[in-house]
C-alpha cells in the first residue's frame, strides 16, 4: 500500500459519504461543520467579552440582524434573512432578547416589529470592538485578502442555494 501525500488525503467526517465521485463535497462539508462550530464558539465568547455571557449563537445573530441598518424588522424578515426555517426558534430568541432589554417591540396592526434598544445598540458596539481587537487584528492580508473573503462569502451563499434546492428535492422523496 502506498503512502498518501498530504495533497491526496481526504479530510472528511464521514468516509462513507466521501467515496466515489463528488468526494470533494464531503471535504467541504467537514470544513463547514468545524467552521460552524468554531464560529458559534467565537460569537458566544465574543459576546461574553462584550458583557453578555448568557446568549446563544442564534440569539447573538438575531440581535445583530435586528440592529442591522437600524431598520425595524418582523419575525418573518429575520427568519428569511438568516435562512431559518423554524420560526419558533427565532420567536423564542426574540422573546429572550426582549426580556434581557436588548430589543423593543411595537405592534402595528397584526404585525410585531422589533428594533434594538439603547442597551442592545451599546452591546452590539462593544461586540464590534472585541471583534476588531481579537479577530480582525489577528487576520493578516497574507492569510486571506478582502477580495478572497468576499469571493468565499459569495461561494457560500451560492452553495446555500444548492443545499436549499436539494432539501426541497429530498422532501419530495
Amino acid at each position: 500500500m502506498t503512502e498518501k501525500t498530504p495533497a491526496d488525503r481526504r479530510i472528511v467526517s464521514s468516509r462513507h459519504l466521501a467515496q466515489g465521485d463528488g468526494w470533494e463535497l464531503s471535504e467541504l462539508e467537514f470544513g463547514l461543520i468545524v467552521g460552524f462550530n468554531a464560529f458559534s464558539r467565537w460569537v458566544t465568547r465574543c459576546m461574553a467579552a462584550a458583557g453578555q455571557p448568557d446568549l446563544s449563537p442564534l440569539e447573538i445573530l438575531i440581535l445583530h440582524n435586528v440592529n442591522h441598518r437600524e431598520r425595524d424588522k418582523r419575525l418573518s424578515d429575520i427568519s428569511f434573512l438568516l435562512n431559518i426555517e423554524d420560526n419558533h426558534t427565532v420567536n423564542y430568541a426574540l422573546r429572550k432578547l426582549l426580556k434581557a432589554g436588548l430589543l423593543v417591540s411595537e405592534k402595528r396592526g397584526k404585525e410585531v416589529f422589533y428594533r434594538t434598544s439603547s442597551e442592545g445598540i451599546a452591546l452590539c458596539e462593544a461586540y464590534r470592538d472585541v471583534r476588531r481587537q481579537c479577530l480582525l487584528n489577528g487576520l493578516s492580508p497574507a492569510e486571506m485578502s478582502g477580495a478572497e473573503l468576499r469571493e468565499l462569502a459569495r461561494m457560500l451563499r451560492a452553495l446555500s442555494g444548492h443545499y436549499d434546492q436539494a432539501s426541497r428535492a429530498a422532501a419530495t422523496l
